[in-house]
This record gives C-alpha cells, structure tokens and sequence, in this order.
C-alpha cells in the first residue's frame, strides 16, 4: 500500500508540473528518456502477444514493473520488500490468471475459449479441458510462489549476512546489496512479465483447423 500510494503521488507531481513541459517536436531530456523506456516496453509486448493485445497490455506491464522497482526500492531501505510477501506476489498472479481468461475469451469467444483449452481433437476436449482448467488455475500459484521465493530469498541472505558480519557489516553488505537489492530483483521483473505475457500469449492462440 504505500509503495503504491508513492507512486500515485510521484505520478501526479509528474503529470501536473513536469508533463506539460513536454515538446512532442522536439523531445528532449528526461523526455526522451521516456519515450525510450515506454517504446522498449510497447516493443517488448508486442513481440510477445502481438501488436493489437500489445498496445492494452503495455501499460499494465509498465506499471507492474515501476511497482515492482519501487517494491524492491524499500528493501535497500531497511525495509521488508512487498514482493517478499506472499500475499502481494499471489494478488499479482491473480491479475495474470485474470488477464489470459479475458483475453483469451475476447479473441475467441466463451465457447472458443474452451475449444482452445481443449485443443485440435474434438473426441479429446471432454478430457483435456478440465486438464487445462487445472494447468490455468495453478497459474497464479507458480508465479507467486517463485516471484515469492526469489525475493524472500535474497532477502534472508542479506539478513544472514549482516547477522554474520555483525559490526563489521559496512562494506560487504552494501556491495551484496546491490545484486540482492538491485540487479536480484530486476530479473526476477523481467521473469514474471515475461511468464505473464506468455501465459496470455498462450490463451489467445488460435485453434488449428478440424
């Protein structure tokens, strides 16, 4: 919660005092700087689900990941990252199992939907699709509890080794941190983005010819 309350305030501050200066001709600046980051983003999305899911989609993924980062941020801190708790990794992966049903209905349809998670073979749909139900129902599961993992992990090795160290935990920890605390928690941004984007990839794939 405040994490995100953070961010709507930066995002206001942003959007009152520094979006208006902005020069569609002639960009320059922190402007570029984010019409670089918001076009790799729109890129990256697009490769994954296509241009037409990618354009809804990458605003949300955008948004994840400036959460995520500023989740992250509160560990370096001193704090106990969001993400390291199992509650907020399983509300994100809820947004994902979410997102892969409604986009996968959305080009398909409801019965299409089912058709799709049943596969090419009518005479097999009435056994694959619960299957399939079940394999989308872990979902949320698999992504929380690895984002979930991950994160606890590297919090708990910082914690031990400050433990450790005990008053000589000046130098070493700083420099773990930035790989448990920085470069730690980036990949594991661009994992459950990437993870989310095929999961919704997947559902929206359309069915071979009977």
């Amino acid at each position: 919660l405040g994490v995100s309350a953070v961010l709507i305030v930066l995002l206001v501050l942003f959007r009152i005092f520094v979006l208006p200066k902005f020069d569609a001709d002639n960009p320059k600046g922190i402007q570029n700087v984010l019409e670089l980051c918001v076009e790799a983003v729109e890129n990256f999305t697009a490769n994954a689900v296509g241009k037409k899911a990618g354009a809804s989609l990458s605003p949300y993924m955008f948004s994840l990941a400036m959460f995520m980062i500023g989740c992250a941020s509160t560990e370096m801190l001193g704090l106990r990252a969001p993400t390291s708790d199992l509650t907020c990794t399983f509300a994100m992966g809820l947004i994902t199992f979410a997102l892969l049903n409604i986009y996968g209905i959305r080009k398909h349809g409801f019965a299409g939907r089912l058709k799709s998670m049943g596969g090419a073979v009518p005479a097999m749909r009435p056994v694959m699709i619960p299957l399939k139900a079940v394999s989308d129902i872990a979902v949320p599961v698999s992504l929380a509890c690895r984002l979930f993992g991950n994160m606890m992990g590297g919090m708990l090795v910082m914690e031990l080794l400050k433990g450790v160290l005990g008053g000589f935990a000046s130098g070493l920890p700083a420099i773990a941190g930035l790989y448990f605390n920085l470069f730690h928690p980036l990949i594991q941004i661009y994992i459950f983005i990437t993870l989310s984007l095929t999961f919704i990839d997947e559902a929206m794939e359309g069915l071979e010819e009977e």
